[in-house]
């Protein structure tokens, strides 16, 4: 299973400060928009989102068909692919990709064991 582009979501409270701290360990802007309060950062081939006020816990995120510089890869597996395949292995759904779209921009929710919350977003 080809998951995409991974990183890190992550919840915070001063997205400004935290955009400092970042650049301080080597990130710097790679997507976002400050003023909406999100922003990706990007260190060599490793991302953090920094959001503000958009979600309560960090979330580990995969982006199908983007490598990490969101380049679109020739072939990847479709998130409705991914979706039947964790399905099949009796996986549980915090919020599913409605099955009768075929292509396209969607996304999943998974919790992992511990509660963590894994987000599966296709882009393109």
């Amino acid at each position: 299973m080809k998951l995409g582009a991974f990183s890190v979501s992550l919840a915070v409270k001063d997205i400004k400060a935290s955009k400092a701290f970042y650049e301080t360990l080597g990130f710097s802007v790679f997507a976002g928009d400050l003023e909406k309060n999100y922003l990706i950062m990007k260190n060599e081939s490793s991302l953090v989102g920094l959001f503000q006020g958009m979600f309560e816990n960090n979330i580990l995120t995969f982006n199908p068909g983007w490598d990490q510089d969101a380049n679109t890869l020739e072939n990847f597996d479709d998130v409705r692919d991914i979706q039947k395949h964790l399905k099949s292995k009796d996986i549980a759904f915090a919020s599913e990709i409605d099955e009768t779209s075929d292509s396209g921009p969607a996304s999943f929710v998974v919790l992992d064991p511990d509660g963590n919350a894994i987000l599966v977003d296709q882009h393109i």
